[in-house]
């Protein structure tokens, strides 16, 4: 069991399988000039696969996402998420992706195993994408959700950063593109957590303004607090349902105290907190012949010192100095 000093357990696990993306979103990396994590850094494939076997089969963990930088770079996703799917207890897996790779391997990986996938998709409109994200992409991500619904990997869900002065405005079309289709749409707080380090309070776009701008278009019933458990994400019907909505305010809505996750950098770093500015190395141990029950041991004494907050509430704020690319979502 993964268990801090408040009393949380952690039984989601978040493994980047890289740090680099084939976009360069502005609230996430720079144009140019990002240094990636050289190729022997990484962890491979078969350590990636150990470390999730140790976490679900030592230390409760239930639920694993692969995330990046973009994990469909990864040459060997589809195998390790098949021999990650045939770990007893079984984990649900799940992958947080751009959606551009979709189209080709939505179906291998459904058949290796994946459950569902999570799409970031800020915008409808193809010009504003390029802004954003400074590729020309939009398409290739709207016929990458397509295909991992007809795969399957259902409920696809959409995750969406609103930009103030950019797609601030498209709250309520997102919204009613998602329930067309079938998606489940989420919106989240830009969190400080870009490589440039310009992130600033003034010009995230908050939970109550993605409401506010929601309520003037649909009827919105909360699911209610009981259901949202350690779910980041506030959810509610739309028009009665069965559609839903959710809002992640990381930062004007903080959910730490029924945070239930823990991280694994490309690289092999745990990280007890998104926002932490330690990291514990078990990719040492890893290489150095560590056994299973010394890996359990050292990543249980990460988790255990976790913070009781992630402190973006206190003036004092430290940005981590990795960028969301680097830590995985």
């Amino acid at each position: 069991m993964l268990i801090d000093t408040y009393g949380r357990v952690a039984t989601d696990l978040r493994v980047s399988l890289t740090d680099r993306c084939n976009l360069r979103c502005t609230y996430c990396m720079p144009e140019e000039g990002l240094q990636w994590l050289a190729k022997p850094d990484l962890l491979t494939d078969d350590e990636i696969v150990r470390m999730v076997r140790i976490a679900v089969t030592e230390l409760g963990v239930t639920d694993v996402r692969f995330t990046g930088g973009e994990p469909l770079l990864r040459p060997g996703l589809v195998g390790i998420v098949e021999r990650c799917a045939a770990l007893e207890p079984r984990p649900k897996l799940s992958l947080t992706t751009n959606g551009i790779g979709l189209r080709r391997t939505a179906a291998a990986l459904r058949a290796a195993g994946l459950d569902r996938v999570n799409v970031s998709l800020d915008t409808l409109r193809p010009e504003v994408f390029r802004t954003l994200t400074r590729r020309d992409r939009h398409a290739d991500v709207l016929a990458g959700m397509a295909a991992a619904a007809e795969a399957g990997l259902a409920p696809v869900k959409v995750n969406a950063v609103l930009m103030r002065g950019v797609n601030d405005d498209e709250a309520p079309e997102l919204l009613a593109w998602a329930v067309e289709r079938g998606y489940e749409l989420r919106f989240i707080e830009q969190m400080p957590l870009d490589a440039q380090h310009g992130w600033q309070r003034t010009d995230m776009v908050t939970a109550d303004e993605i409401l506010a701008a929601l309520h003037d278009r649909f009827t919105l019933t909360p699911e209610g607090e009981s259901t949202r458990g350690s779910a980041p994400a506030e959810r509610w019907l739309v028009d009665g349902g069965p559609a839903r909505v959710g809002v992640i305010g990381s930062v004007t809505r903080p959910f730490c105290h029924a945070c239930d996750r823990t991280r694994l950098t490309a690289d092999g770093q745990v990280r007890n907190c998104l926002f932490a500015r330690e990291e514990s190395d078990l990719r040492s141990a890893l290489r150095s012949g560590a056994s299973d029950a010394r890996i359990a041991e050292l990543w249980r004494a990460a988790m255990w010192g976790k913070k009781a907050g992630s402190g973006l509430d206190d003036p004092a704020f430290a940005q981590p100095e990795r960028p969301m690319s680097a830590i995985g979502g």
